[in-house]
């Protein structure tokens, strides 16, 4: 079993929990398991947060260690990590430090292989095997067998070269505000946006290390709405801090979700024949709403664990074109192997441009089912599942449901926090029973 990876690599607040050794015994143990003595190098990449390089010295140091090369990307989004890491030469595997959308007391470390897709379940256990009982029995060359360490910070612009080739169409005409979330894409963002012919202004892009995702990016849309509302936009964007996922704002200032913008992205391809066998990937956390409407359209739906690893997953598995989640990480496959923020705006702004419709117009194509969300902040997530008290509280909710709508309770896999999501027609009685359900996780769990 895992306990050094979670969901989305490695998690923790940097300096205690997330420390420089622990980042320096990580790179040994991840260099040795993924570089199997070739020779070869991973790329490293990482947002703006202030222990970003710290941890970046650490990691890059411990990978050197063990005779492989380290490059350094510099601040970088997570998918242009992933591509990047696809296409440099002679890259065994990318390392992205983030914590995407977390506060900036945290940080991350998760590793990609060279084709840019997350590590699966049984590479992390035995990178984490090795960590925790081979550290010993790992290289150390000496000498000339020491490995590189050397920069290369033009690969974010080719990435944002990439990005602007995905396209098959201008986008002149739409205006638009982007949120940065003072994070990875604050130099690129707008350059990516006007360089497609959309007219940009950008709020959010002024990172000092400490104020990425505060207040602001993909988790407080209220901001971008806001900028949207006060100004004569067409649509408002807002990312989080590593960029990999993207929620979105109408002109009236309405926020367009994931599972919105996956279903108008979905239609579009299926128009085109790009839809692979007529499926959308999405998980438990998907608006009831989105399936509703996908039948509707003739498009069939997989449901995965919370995850966009997991998406992907059963993405390569079906070879599918599409999928994603509620928050906003989603996977076009054609053009990358992680959920891009980036790239999901200039697609759906290219639906927007391609068949005139407002965002608002697009977005009708699906009535969301009222959700209530509670995170719930606990001391420990370990045996929530078999605690009798708070099993009987979300029997007792879903018997209060009946049938109407339902209950869905997971631990984060990258907070200290344990979800509770209600479903169906009476958001009122949502809030009562998710309330009640939270209360009893939060006395349970200290």
């Amino acid at each position: 079993m895992r306990t050094l990876f979670g969901t989305d690599g490695i998690r923790g607040e940097a300096n205690t929990q997330l420390t420089p050794e622990l980042a320096l015994a990580v790179g040994r143990a991840a260099a040795s398991y993924l570089g199997r003595g070739n020779k070869g190098a991973i790329v490293i990449g990482r947002d703006p947060r202030l222990s970003g390089a710290m941890l970046e010295a650490a990691l890059a140091a411990g990978i050197a260690s063990t005779g492989l090369d380290v490059c350094l990307a510099g601040i970088i989004t997570t998918p242009g990590l992933a591509w990047a890491a696809g296409r440099y030469p002679g890259a065994v595997a990318g390392a992205m430090i983030s914590a995407s959308h977390n506060p900036m007391q945290d940080n991350g470390i998760k590793f990609v292989t060279p084709r840019g897709i997350k590590l699966e379940d049984d590479q992390e256990l035995a990178i984490e095997e090795l960590y925790r009982h081979g550290l010993d029995t790992l290289p150390r060359p000496a000498g000339a067998g020491v490995g590189r360490i050397f920069r290369d910070e033009t690969l974010a612009e080719k990435y944002c070269d990439y990005l602007v080739s995905t396209l098959d169409r201008s986008l002149d005409g739409l205006r638009v505000v982007l949120d940065c979330a003072n994070g990875a894409a604050s130099g690129l963002g707008r350059q990516v946006l006007e360089r497609c012919g959309a007219r940009v202004d950008v709020i959010n892009a002024e990172p000092d290390g400490i104020n990425i995702n505060r207040d602001c990016g993909s988790t407080h849309p209220q901001a971008v709405a806001a900028a949207v509302k006060a100004g004569r936009y067409d649509l408002g964007l807002a990312l989080d801090g590593d960029a990999d996922r993207l929620i979105a704002v109408d002109a009236r200032g309405n926020v367009v979700d994931g599972d919105q913008i996956m279903l108008i992205c979905a239609q579009d391809l299926l128009r085109r024949g790009q839809l692979r066998d007529n499926t959308l990937v999405v998980t438990v956390m998907s608006n009831m709403g989105l399936h509703l409407a996908a039948r509707k359209l003739g498009i069939k739906t997989v449901t995965t664990k919370v995850g966009d690893r997991y998406v992907s997953e059963a993405m390569l598995r079906g070879d599918y074109s599409l999928g994603g989640e509620q928050s906003g990480h989603i996977i076009f496959r054609r053009y990358a192997t992680t959920g891009d923020g980036l790239l999901t705006a200039l697609q759906l702004m290219q639906v927007m441009a391609e068949t005139g419709r407002s965002l608002e117009e697009l977005a009708a194509i699906m009535e969301r089912l009222p959700q209530v969300l509670h995170n719930v902040r606990v001391g420990t997530k370990e045996g929530w599942s078999e605690n009798a008290a708070i099993q009987a509280a979300i029997a007792q909710a879903e018997a209060r449901l009946q049938g109407r709508g339902r209950v869905l309770v997971r631990p984060s896999g990258t907070e200290p926090l344990i979800r509770v999501m209600l479903e169906g027609p009476d958001e009122a009685e949502l809030a009562t029973l998710a309330g009640e359900i939270a209360r009893v996780i939060e006395e349970q769990q200290r």
